[in-house]
């Protein structure tokens, strides 16, 4: 009764954009406005003394006219999502920062702040786009129309409680040069700034992720590589210094090409192979959430859509519950680097169904 009291109290003329300083949250202000709609622009700070990115996002606010508030989160991106991005690289996964963040910081905080300013509606500069079937009720993500662009794959994880309250005024753009030309014709600054990088805690041109991981005190100890067979080919410096499918960097010449096939935390050996031996038709899931709440019985099958890294295109498979919370996903054709710590996401047609942790 309190929830639906609140809820009648939040204007669905109001909005709380995530404003990152960049051209898509930036046009995507714009485009709510041409609405007409009450736009304030949230920035969050995940490192707790990006000033400089503060400041750039508050000038922008104050050039496209709207409200601005600014949050130091990084205490909870340091505990949730950073702790996870260093955990998971110690014990040979590859995660995905933004899969955590996403419903843990980012949509949380839009959520928290919109509650507080009364509105309905929170928003970002994402290339997707929100479903509401109108038969069951329920909100789905679906796939952007700019296919090369699309984001949908890093928001499978959000509940409905904030898939009903979502705007994303990009999904409807086919081509990233569309938003780039809206942030000229207003005479936004960053029209031509470059997309961002891809882990945002991580300047790249500073610092590997392997050095960022050795600052905050995870370090690997030396172990095997191996064949599939086990016969030990040499010496590496550390599982969390791979990734699978890796080929450059192993630090181990066998004159051919060879790729990181395997890694085994367990007896800290890296396994080599070849490109061939990458390809797998069988991928298990752990932490599979669905967006409709649904839990499929045990055994249960559903023909699917699935993706297993962000910049792959959904393959046609068949996924079926396989106990202990694990979900079974089978390709109708092999896929390469099924890689654990990487999330595989489901899609019927062009939407998000659910998804999970690759086991």
């Amino acid at each position: 009764m309190q929830m639906r009291t609140i809820m009648t109290r939040l204007s669905k003329n109001k909005v709380v954009l995530g404003l990152s300083g960049g051209v898509d949250s930036s046009t995507a202000a714009l485009l709510l406005k041409e609405k007409g709609m009450e736009v304030i622009g949230f920035y969050f700070d995940v490192s707790g003394d990006n000033a400089e990115g503060a400041q750039a996002a508050a000038d922008l606010a104050e050039r496209l006219g709207i409200k601005f508030i600014k949050a130091d989160v990084s205490r909870e991106f340091e505990q949730i999502v950073i702790r996870n991005f260093c955990v998971e690289y110690s014990c040979g996964h590859t995660p995905n920062p933004c899969v955590i963040c996403n419903p843990n910081i980012k949509f949380k905080k839009l959520i928290e702040i919109a509650d507080r300013e009364g509105a309905y509606y929170i928003a970002t500069g994402h290339y997707a786009r929100i479903h509401h079937d109108e038969t069951n009720e329920l909100y789905y993500v679906r796939k952007g129309a700019n296919e090369r662009k699309d984001q949908s794959y890093m928001l499978y994880r959000l509940g409905q409680d904030v898939l009903s309250r979502l705007i994303f005024p990009l999904g409807g753009f086919d081509d990233k040069e569309k938003t780039r030309e809206m942030a000229r014709d207003f005479g936004l600054p960053n029209a031509e700034t470059a997309d961002s990088q891809e882990i945002c805690f991580i300047d790249e041109t500073q610092e590997s992720y392997q050095e960022f991981l050795t600052r905050k005190g995870y370090k690997c100890k030396e172990g095997d590589f191996v064949d599939a067979d086990g016969n030990v080919l040499g010496r590496h410096k550390g599982i969390m210094n791979f990734t699978i499918g890796q080929r450059k960097g192993l630090g181990i010449a066998l004159g051919k090409p060879a790729f990181v096939t395997e890694i085994n935390p367990e007896n800290n050996q890296v396994t080599l192979g070849s490109n061939d031996d990458l390809f797998k038709r069988d991928v298990y899931s752990i932490e599979n959430v669905f967006a409709d709440g649904t839990v499929l019985a045990e055994g249960e099958s559903l023909q699917v859509r699935a993706k297993i890294r962000y910049t792959s295109k959904p393959a046609e498979a068949v996924i079926t519950v396989a106990g202990e919370g694990r979900i079974l996903t089978s390709f109708s054709e092999p896929q390469r680097a099924a890689t654990p710590g990487q999330s595989i996401v489901f899609y019927v047609d062009d939407y998000v169904i659910g998804g999970g942790f690759i086991d």
